[in-house]
This record gives C-alpha cells, structure tokens and sequence, in this order.
C-alpha cells in the first residue's frame, strides 16, 4: 500500500506482468511495420515510461516525436482534451504509430486522430499500453493493447495522480475498499477471544493475538522469534519494534483483509503510537477501540469456573485474579484515555449471554460501517 497526496493507492498489475505485455505489443507492430521505418510519437506526460520500453525493445529501424496532451485533473477528465506540444511537420508520407499510456473514454484518442487528420499521414496506428474497454466510446479502432483493465484509477508506469506516481515501475489502484480495523481490551474473562471468533467470521476480519503471534514466531523459529528470545532468555521484556515487527509480518499476510482485530497489543501509550504508525504506513488506521466492561466480582466467578476446567493455576487463585485485575487498570487507563481523546472508545456492556455480547459489539461496528457511507 502507498500513499500518494491524501489517498492510497494498493498494488494492481507487477513490473513483470507490465514488461511481456510491451514485448507482445513490440512483436505484433514489428510483424506489421517489417519494411517500413515507422515514426513513433509518444504521447507525454503519461507514456513515457511505456514509449521508453517499448523503444528499448524495438530492434529495428524507427524514428520518435512528441505530441503533449491534457484534459485530466486529479481522478477525474475535465472532458476538455488540451493541446500543449503539437505534432511535427516531417510526419506527411510516413507510417505513424501513436504511444498512449491508457485509453479510457476516447476523448484524447479523438483529439489524436483529429490532429493527425489533416495530414497526409501513410498509415496511422494507436498503441496503448492499459485500456478500459468498459468506458472507452469505441469511435476509433485501438491497433496494439497491453493490457484490458475494468474501469479503475490507476497510479505508476507513468500514470499519476496529481502529478505523483508517474515514476512507479509497477500499478497501483486506488484503494477504495471499506475497512475497519479494531483494538479490543477487556480484563482477564471478559470474553475478548470469544467475541474476537465471533466479530472476525461475521465481518471476515483478522483477529491478531499478540500472544499467538509470539508463539508463532518462537515455535517456528523466525528471524523475530529468534531475537525475542534472546531478550526473554536473558530475563529483559522484548522491545516494542520487535512485537511491532511481528504485527507487521502478520498484517502483510492477508493483503486482501476487510480488516483486523489486534488482542493484547497496545499495552502503552507508545505501543499505540508504534500501532497507529504502522497501520498509517499501510495506508489504514485504528477506527475503533472496544473495551469489554464487566463487574470485578463476576469475572472472578468466571475465572474460577475457567481454572477447573482449564488447569491454569492463575485462574484458580483468586488473590492472583485480583492482581491481574490490578495491573490491567493500572496499564490499560492511560490507553483508553489516548483513544478517547480520539473519539475511537467504545465501552460495551460484557454482561449477558454470548449472543447479546455479539450483538451489542456488531451495533458498534456496523456504525462504523455507516459513518464511512456517509
């Protein structure tokens, strides 16, 4: 994910998938330019980093010009196409062949063909490395395609928004999906794994807990898993980049998500500034922070039916129940603070049934939902 200006743009097409599909296009114009010196005009600013390629690859004899065209701004067409650079003269009696970066709804390609017209042109052909075939008008016939895409602003190769991105080797969409990505608190039996389960397959979000990824990466013995064990072994707490690295890892797995559930991380206020930078990085943020509300005494119950079942000795001792409880509000206050500062807190009655805990945490998330239609 990149950020260009105040939008972000996810990868769509790679530099390999670009490269074969201008050789396809350079094979089929040599087959049909085979004896003839063919003049080439680039259309700038947007092709050439295509024309560049495409020259590069055409290993027979050939001559380049320049037209300079205009008619977008920002994401959209002014629908006036502007002439900045005119054609030159030396092109009567030759075989022209246009280089464009994408063909959309026809506008430039009409002003080309316009230009052209009053010239006594040889032949005269279109080559466009990405074209919308759903918008384009169909008025004029495109010779050489690259690459047929929907209906999408795209970034790189050439292509820019706002002049930014015209110098990226590979494609990048505009990243138009709606995300919501969560921070969940909650006191040790309040539930936060079991709702986690619930929110991640109703939503289809990713729910990363920072002590299942520690496990992870120590089981599997990752670089990261690696290094913090040399912290843990030599008894100091692993550095906040660590963990964030970890984070990063995990996020990077599942570039198509609609979002994540991050459990057990921040713990500080500088975890959640590491936390918010990352995800900006990304192009994303922390929409929401949920915090699982539940009176002391009934989370004890709770853990200590857990602990008969579970074995754990800390859910079995009520006094080490209490000290957990001690160090979560010591911790998580300055956290919810940072994040009510924000307008991100959401504090959600834990009591009740399961389902109407689920209820009751999908009324929030479905009202972040609402706000993005907005």
């Amino acid at each position: 994910m990149i950020r260009l200006h105040d939008k972000y743009f996810k990868p769509y097409i790679q530099a390999g998938q670009i490269q074969e599909a201008v050789q396809r296009m350079v094979d089929e114009v040599k087959a049909d330019f085979e004896n003839e010196v063919p003049i080439f005009v680039c259309v700038l600013n947007g092709a050439f980093m295509f024309a560049s390629d495409f020259l590069k690859a055409y290993d027979q004899p050939c001559e380049v010009s320049f037209v300079k065209l205009s008619s977008y701004h920002g994401f959209s067409s002014t629908g006036i196409v502007k002439t900045l650079l005119d054609i030159p003269q030396e092109v009567e009696g030759r075989s022209v062949v246009i280089l464009e970066d994408i063909i959309d709804t026809g506008r430039t390609v009409k002003e080309l063909v316009s230009m052209f017209s009053s010239i006594n042109v040889k032949r005269f052909k279109i080559a466009a490395m990405f074209y919308k075939p759903d918008v384009y008008s169909g008025e004029y016939n495109i010779d050489y395609v690259g690459i047929k895409i929907p209906n999408r602003f795209i970034v790189g190769y050439g292509l820019d928004y706002d002049e930014l991105g015209r110098n990226l080797p590979e494609v990048y969409q505009l990243n138009e999906k709606k995300m919501i990505n969560l921070v969940l608190f909650g006191k040790p039996g309040a539930g936060k794994g079991t709702q986690a389960n619930f929110l991640k397959e109703k939503y289809n979000l990713k729910h990363i807990s920072t002590g299942d990824v520690f496990r992870y990466n120590m089981k599997n013995g990752t670089e990261l898993g690696k290094l913090a064990k040399t912290f843990i072994d030599n008894g100091e707490l692993v550095p906040d980049q660590v963990t964030i690295d970890m984070l990063n890892a995990e996020v990077e797995k599942f570039p198509e998500a609609n979002g994540f559930i991050f459990d057990g991380f921040p713990r500080t206020d500088a975890q959640a500034k590491s936390l918010d930078a990352l995800m900006d990085s990304k192009g994303m943020q922390i929409d929401a922070t949920i915090a699982l509300e539940a009176d002391d005494e009934v989370l004890i119950q709770r853990l200590l039916e857990r602990g008969k079942v579970s074995g754990r000795s800390d859910d079995q001792d009520e006094s080490k129940i209490r000290n957990r409880f001690e160090e979560y509000n010591e911790k998580t206050a300055p956290l919810l603070a940072y994040y009510e500062e924000q307008s991100k807190l959401h504090n959600v009655n834990g009591i009740g049934s399961i389902e109407v805990i689920t209820e009751r945490l999908s009324n929030v998330i479905d009202s972040l939902y609402k706000e993005q239609d907005a």
